[in-house]
């Protein structure tokens, strides 16, 4: 999980805030190396972060779409103003120092959902 910068905007309305990015593995990183770390480091320092309901980083896999060592992950957040907070937590800053060693986040998408939308239970 990574930002250069804070998303923009005043805060999210009600509703969930989501924040996809695409990510981009530095020349000579092993994708398993990212891909435990995602595991291991990343998704375990996500309830340290209030502002994140949910999260999940998928390897990009559609050959004409991607080099080897994309990715994207999904992040929602209780809104904007909460995970700007959550950015400058000591367990998000370290998030960071150890993403940025490995990859970039080449493209970012932020929006605030529309309805509650859908979610099988």
């Amino acid at each position: 999980m990574s930002f250069a910068t804070p998303p923009s905007g005043t805060g999210a309305s009600p509703a969930t805030a989501v924040l996809v990015h695409r990510i981009r593995l530095h020349e000579g990183v092993d994708p398993e190396r990212f891909e435990s770390w995602v595991r291991e480091v990343d998704y375990a320092t996500c309830p340290r972060l209030p502002a994140v309901v949910s999260f999940a980083v998928q390897r990009v896999t559609d050959a004409e779409a991607a080099a080897p060592g994309e990715y994207f992950e999904i992040i929602e957040v209780t809104g904007r103003a909460d995970f700007e907070r959550d950015m400058r937590s000591e367990p998000f800053l370290r998030l960071v120092a150890d993403f940025d060693k490995m990859a970039t986040v080449v493209a970012e998408l932020t929006g605030d959902r529309v309805g509650s939308g859908y979610r099988a239970r």
